[in-house]
């Protein structure tokens, strides 16, 4: 019995492994990365409305056509200021 429960425990371990390794390859890979996020040299074409939509999905942006203020979505339709504008 202890000999089975040994084995058990070391599938277990060696599916976390797998599991955790191809989230981390498909998630943090340097080159992927530096890609992305620091050669990033093209326009942002930002949506502009009167009120704040109603749907939105995390990282959506929006500006505002009264304030000119800018907003990103936090939360499933959940729209948070962007940095400290007056």
């Amino acid at each position: 019995m202890p000999n089975e429960l040994q084995q058990q425990v070391n599938q277990l371990s060696a599916r976390l492994e797998a599991l955790t390794a191809e989230v981390y390859n498909n998630n943090f890979t340097s080159s992927q990365d530096f890609n992305k996020f620091t050669r990033f040299n093209t326009r942002l074409k930002v949506p502009i409305f009167a009120v704040a939509p109603t749907v939105a999905e995390i990282g959506e942006l929006y500006a505002n056509s009264t304030n000119g203020r800018l907003f990103v979505c936090t939360a499933a339709n959940v729209w948070t200021l962007v940095g400290l504008q007056s």
